[in-house]
């Protein structure tokens, strides 16, 4: 079947991002924008479509590659993606995959599918000897939005309940979702300002970087950014990305004001209603860590306690061993 395909790169953004956001499994991280942000930060991105004998998409494949030494490690996030005519053309897609990136054998990929896999890749995964990879990392809470948020109301905590209910009743308090590209340059700034201080605060780096992101969110139609405001002064920035089903909390960061006055309270159901509101399905908080994290941990699950799984992540090596010792590190990270 592979010999009726054929795959070539895509040069052109609107091309990409057309025929991505077309896709019931539509995601930012297979978005144009997200390969050009991990591009700013040291990644070569290529992104290929898979095209049947008449031109039409049959996959969308975004891949990242860094090289340490002799070893190249490939990085596929949010897909690949199948378009209705590719349902039963994936593992014919996936042999495309690996013949194009011709493996070395110190090379190794890892897919990750960020909650967007589809049951024909994972069978053409399976067929190619993948090996899935689960980490307590992949684990997030999500609520069921699609019934409104009355029920939602009924099922969180007293405590979350008490909080939400002073934050709304606080004429000083105040919540926007910005869609100005200027405001919202300017809201990441804040964010920004506030995370990095938070992070000298707690002693933590995470892979996120501001400088080269924040112009790719600020224009990109598919990430809201939520201000909550104390007396006019920016308490919180919260900010979340959302594809056809999911609204995702990315990332927030706050000031000393914001506990007292309840604004990540009020801002996580903001989100809550403008996820509903949109039409998704699920708004998944992003993460959990209850080990090393307790106190958010205890906030998000004081509102849902519906655990759910964004993973695993799958790798794939030419040599065994380097391919489960990659597995064995990525399990315990």
């Amino acid at each position: 079947m592979s010999t009726t395909l054929a795959i070539g790169a895509c040069l052109v953004p609107e091309i990409w991002d057309d025929t991505l956001w077309s896709l019931p499994k539509c995601n930012i991280f297979s978005s144009w924008m997200w390969g050009a942000y991990k591009a700013r930060v040291g990644w070569t991105v290529t992104r290929l479509i898979v095209r049947n004998t008449e031109g039409l998409p049959v996959a969308l494949i975004q891949y990242q590659v860094k090289r340490r030494g002799f070893l190249r490690f490939i990085l596929v996030q949010g897909g690949p993606l199948l378009t209705e005519q590719g349902e039963k053309h994936a593992e014919a897609a996936i042999n495309l995959f690996l013949d194009h990136l011709a493996l070395s054998r110190f090379d190794l990929l890892a897919v990750s599918f960020e909650h967007f896999q589809s049951d024909a890749v994972i069978v053409a995964l399976l067929q190619n000897r993948f090996v899935p990879i689960q980490s307590a990392k992949y684990f997030t809470l999500e609520i069921d939005v699609s019934g409104g948020t009355e029920i939602i109301l009924q099922r969180m905590d007293q405590r979350w309940r008490k909080a939400l209910k002073k934050a709304q009743r606080n004429p000083d308090v105040t919540t926007h979702f910005l869609t100005d590209p200027n405001d919202r340059l300017a809201a990441f700034d804040t964010f920004w300002t506030m995370y990095s201080a938070l992070q000298a605060r707690k002693g933590f780096r995470d892979s996120l970087n501001g400088p080269a992101i924040r112009d790719l969110i600020a224009h990109d139609p598919h990430h809201r950014i939520l201000e909550v405001r104390e007396n006019g002064e920016p308490v919180l920035i919260r900010i979340a990305h959302v594809s056809d089903t999911r609204f995702t909390d990315f990332y927030t960061a706050s000031n000393d004001r914001a506990r007292a006055c309840a604004a990540p309270t009020l801002a996580v159901w903001r989100f809550v209603e403008q996820a509903h509101a949109e039409g998704r399905q699920t708004f998944d908080f992003g993460g959990i860590d209850p080990a090393d994290n307790r106190g958010v941990f205890d906030f998000k699950h004081g509102l849902t306690k519906k655990v759910a799984l964004s993973g695993p992540r799958w790798i794939y090596g030419r040599t065994p061993r380097l391919r489960d010792a990659a597995a064995a590190f990525l399990a315990y990270r």
